[in-house]
């Protein structure tokens, strides 16, 4: 695991940006394709306006979701709204690269199904996505892998869904693929996150994300933390 600490909000997703403009480079160059799957939550959408400005073919770049709340298409809680809002709408990302979570249906176990099947036949069985984006919650919480939920201990597909946490049910990823993932990047922003990111940085497996493989992980903060690595 490697940690990045910064002074301020904005360079922690600056120094996310340029990390995402790297990876995608290197993805497109050695596999014709950049795979990027974005979390929801308040931090990474500046990071994604960065990333927005820089100059990537993005015929060559699909988006995915890590997880989304069970709510209506428009709906305000959507990450998939943030998501349009903060970067899709500003990129000319052909529409049918945004892979968006069905959760406006009945029968949500078989569109979690369906999304799952949607990655492997993009990336074979298995698949293995270039970037993971995971934000860190004050409960310990990461993806829609929430505290107490049977999702936690799904091992037998990539996508599941949640019961309810905070008013909704979820999609997400779970840690197969998150943990198959080539890098997992890290954006956590916020002191109230102290406590929570240095459990994660030990790998304290009694909270969510401190189960998520550390192997590959960069972590982008302004929270400071001994482990840490200066930035600017």
């Amino acid at each position: 695991m490697k940690i990045c600490q910064y002074n301020t909000p904005d360079a922690v997703a600056a120094a996310g940006a340029e990390f995402l403009f790297k990876s995608a480079q290197h993805a497109i160059s050695a596999r014709n394709q950049f795979t990027l799957a974005l979390s929801g939550g308040q931090t990474p959408w500046q990071m994604l306006r960065k990333l927005a400005e820089r100059d990537l073919p993005w015929d060559y770049v699909r988006i995915l979701q890590v997880d989304e709340r069970v709510a209506p298409d428009q709906a305000k809680e959507r990450n998939l709204s943030s998501l349009r809002e903060a970067f899709c709408d500003h990129i000319p990302l052909p529409p049918e690269n945004l892979l968006a979570m069905p959760v406006v249906t009945d029968d949500l176990d078989a569109a979690a199904e369906k999304y799952a099947n949607q990655l492997a036949n993009i990336l074979g069985n298995q698949p293995v996505l270039d970037v993971v984006h995971l934000g860190l919650g004050s409960d310990g919480h990461t993806a829609s892998l929430v505290p107490n939920d049977s999702v936690l201990e799904r091992t037998d597909r990539d996508v599941d869904v949640t019961g309810v946490y905070c008013g909704n049910r979820r999609m997400t990823l779970t840690y197969p693929i998150i943990n198959r993932a080539r890098d997992i990047l890290w954006l956590i922003i916020g002191q109230n996150k102290s406590s929570m990111l240095d459990r994660l940085i030990k790998a304290d497996v009694s909270i969510p994300a401190g189960r998520v493989n550390p192997q590959r992980a960069t972590i982008f903060t302004d929270v400071p933390t001994v482990f840490g690595q200066s930035g600017r």
